[in-house]
This record gives structure tokens, sequence and C-alpha cells, in this order.
């Protein structure tokens, strides 16, 4: 199957594409209405907004504290045993990766779910020096397969429905065409059981990093999470600096929420603690455990009063569950790691608004995305705000600042500010915009490609009230 390549510089035509692919959108309409309704029933009324203020004053109390967190972390991994490094950015983080699997002589990895990872392109890094890097997770399992990337940062094969799923199984694996669904998640398991146990390095993600016991915590509900981070030998686990949180007793309100925002469920099946490599006397367990902490880009959004605020996310999605844009083209359309209106306030700061500059544009500020955010992430406002950014004058705290500046624009803008600010010159204008309204093109930019563009009145209305107060004082007298 030939798969295509998304670039975020190419976010409209990628839109324009999704948006007359009948498939794409049935796929994401069905996948999205049911996320929305399970998470509106897992809360209830008087459950929701106390839990989101909880979680809310949680996340920013560890940003608040974030520097001293991290370094109490690091201690106490290294006092239990956990290994840390510490990572400027993607490439680091993989060379880090790559010198353990270089150390123990792994020629495969086998990896649970991990947005970091695909963030760092720990994958393609890991083949290109000669070691195999299999996906547990069943649906990154399934676009890995597919030579995709994940389109939804929880569901990743949100995009593909049954016949599609059947006929990659079938097509990678030789697995018999069904339609049924326990039929080919068994055929995915027994092909990824040898797999597990097989592999020289496990690699996971991190939901909650505890500062105060050192424990790294993962959820999740395939099981694949406890196999890779328990079967190897070497457990490698990658995370961004701001998945810390201060206390063990952060994480069940944290939990709740994310379980509940994703997939509207009150727990998960699994939620993987971990403190320590294999001690004496244990049956199971990695010899060793490594932590990678990665900043890539966040120390710079964490020196930004308003734009910290994007560190708060969780990794729910519940952002892109209930986006009117997100669920019409899905989330290959935007290009990126992470889609939707988290990844339109995240990949700026990644990848600069050279690249991303479309993707705060790509929303119709409908606030959807910020009324369900579990902790009260504003994203509308980081959206304007990075809007501004990038047509600016490049002074801001976001790479790329001022990358959509454009003089002419600009210029016009100045003008029209000129005018408005000289009264003698703006009523003249008006009147001569009134009348000569038939000489107005019928097109003005994209902007009109789907709206009609207004025509100036012949009278302005300053003109009608005076005319009407004329008429009226002459009755009168």
């Amino acid at each position: 199957m030939s798969v295509e390549t998304y670039n975020p510089r190419e976010f409209h035509r990628q839109a324009h594409d999704a948006l007359g692919n009948p498939q794409i959108r049935a796929n994401f309409r069905s996948a999205m209405d049911g996320l929305m309704d399970k998470r509106r029933d897992a809360f209830s009324d008087q459950d929701v907004e106390r839990l989101r203020d909880l979680g809310a004053n949680i996340r920013r109390r560890a940003l608040a504290k974030l520097p001293d967190l991290l370094e109490q972390l690091e201690a106490n991994c290294e006092a239990n045993g956990i290994r840390v490094h510490w990572a400027t950015d993607d490439d680091e983080a993989c060379r880090v990766v790559r010198d353990i699997c270089d150390r123990h002589g792994a020629c495969s990895v086998i990896k649970g779910k991990s947005m970091v990872s695909e963030e760092m392109h720990l994958n393609e890094h890991l083949e290109a020096a000669g070691i195999e890097s299999l996906e547990s997770d069943l649906g990154e399992y399934l676009v890995q397969l597919n030579e995709q990337t994940p389109s939804h940062i929880i569901m990743p094969a949100i995009h593909l429905n049954t016949d599609e799923i059947s006929g990659i199984l079938h097509d990678k694996t030789g697995t018999e065409r069904t339609r049924d669904v326990d039929t080919m998640t068994a055929a995915a398991r027994s092909q990824l059981r040898e797999r597990f146990m097989a592999a020289d390095v496990g690699i996971s993600g991190v939901n909650f990093a505890v500062a105060e016991t050192g424990t790294l915590c993962l959820v999740e509900n395939e099981g694949n999470g406890r196999m890779t981070t328990t079967v190897p030998p070497v457990h490698v686990a990658v995370t961004g600096i701001e998945k810390v949180v201060e206390h063990l007793r952060d994480v069940p309100p944290l939990y709740s929420l994310l379980t509940r925002s994703a997939t509207g469920q009150h727990v998960t099946t699994y939620l993987n603690m971990i403190s320590a490599p294999r001690q004496a006397g244990e049956h199971d367990g990695p010899e060793e455990v490594h932590l990678v902490l990665v900043d890539n880009g966040r120390s710079s959004i964490y020196q930004d009063d308003e734009l910290l605020d994007t560190l708060r996310c969780i990794r729910c999605g519940a952002c892109m569950n209930h986006c009117p844009v997100y669920s019409r083209v899905g989330g290959h359309t935007y290009g990126t790691t992470y889609p939707g209106p988290i990844g339109s306030i995240l990949m700026p700061h990644l990848m600069g608004l050279e690249d991303t500059g479309e993707l705060p544009s790509a929303s119709s500020l409908c606030g959807a995305c910020g009324e369900v955010c579990p902790v009260r992430i504003p994203i509308p406002d980081l959206l304007v705000r990075l809007r501004q950014e990038a047509v600016g004058e490049g002074r801001g705290n976001v790479p790329g600042a001022g990358a959509k500046r454009n003089k002419k624009e600009l210029a016009a803008w100045k003008s029209w500010q000129w005018a408005a600010t000289h009264p003698g010159l703006w009523r003249s204008g008006l009147a001569a915009a009134g009348r000569f309204r038939a000489l107005m093109p019928a097109k003005l930019a994209p902007w009109t490609d789907c709206r009609t563009l207004p025509r100036p009145a012949r009278t302005s209305l300053h003109t009608l009230i005076k005319r009407r107060q004329a008429q009226q004082g002459g009755e009168s007298s």
C-alpha cells in the first residue's frame, strides 16, 4: 500500500483532500461521536468540575516547582536503582536510547505506546542503526505495519475501519481476512507474544513521574505495557520533562481525569507503577531500568508565563475528540506528531512557526477544546496568542515568530489604521466607497473562496441618521 507523506506546511491542501474522502470522514465521525458520549457518561455533573479544578491545580503546582521536582525525581529514581538520563532535544534522546541498546548488544526492541518516542522519531533512528523496533500497542502495531504514523494520541489507528484493519493484517502478516474483532486481536496478540520474549530491550512512555517516590506510572488497557516493562532484561522509559508530579497522592485524581476524558473509563485495565529494577528474590521485572527525560523545546515554553499552560497537558485526547476540525479531517492532515488542538499549540514550539504557522489557524475557536480539557488548559487563548506570534514582529518566545508576517498585508492594515484615525479622510473614503461600489471585485483573497464579498452601502449610517434628524427638525418647525 502506498502511504502518503503529510506536511504541516500543506495543512490546507491536506484538509481539502480529507474532506473529499468520505471514508475518512465516516471513520472519524463515528469514532468521535462514540468517544464524546463515553466521556459524558463517565462524569457526573458534580464530579467533573471539582475534578477539573483539582487536576488543574495539581499540574499548576508541579509546573511552578518543575526545576526542583525534576532534581528530586532524579535523586529518588537513582536511589531506587533507576538510571536517569537528560536529553536536550530529540536527537540527543535517540542517542541515549541507542547507546543503552549498544551497551547490551541489543538487536531488537519492543515498544509500548509512547508519543514522546514518536516525537523523537525513535523507530527510524534505531532501524538506521540496525536495531529492529516493533510497536506492541495494537493500534501502533497496525499503523507501523501500514507504514503510517498515529492519527490520534490515544487511539493511533482510529482512522482505520474494520475492513481496512483486516486487509492490513492479511497483506502484512498473512492473517485470514475476517470482520471479527476478537479474531483479529487474537492473531495480533499471538504474533507479538513471541517478540516480547525475544526482545533485548523494552521501551515505554510515562504518564506520570512521581518526584516524591521516584515512581514511573504507565496507564494502559492491553497489557502490552506491562509486558514491555517486565519481560525484556532492560527497560527504557522516555518522557517529556513536564510529566513530573510532586506527590504520589497527586496520581489518583489525574488518573481518574485521564481515563474518563480519554476513553470514558473510570479505570483502565492496567496501571503500572515502576519504582526500581528487579530486586533479589523477585521472579520478574527487568535487570535495569533507565529513565530518559526529554526537553526538546519544553524549557522554552516554560519561560513564557502564558504559553506555560501548554505543559499542563496529560495527553488524554479529549480536545481532539470534541474538535469540529479534527473530527472532520483526521490527525494525519496536521502532518505533525501531535495533531488536533493540543498539537496546534505544542508543535509550533517543537518545530517552529516556519513549518507549523498554519496550525494555530486550523481552528474555528469554538472553545470546545477548552471546555473539555481535564486540566483547564485555555487552548483557544493560546491559539490566538500563537496566531499573533506568527504575524508579529518576531519578538515572541516561540521559534519562528513572525514567519507569517506579510509586508503587503501589514501596509494595508497600517493604512487602514491611519485613515481610521483621521475623521475627514475616513468620511471621504466611505463616501467614495459607496459611490463606486459597483467597481468592487467579486473576489478578494482566499477569504472570498467560500464567502460573498460584502459591498459598501450606497449611503452610510451616519448620513442616513443626519438626514432623518434634518427631516424631523423640518417637520417639527
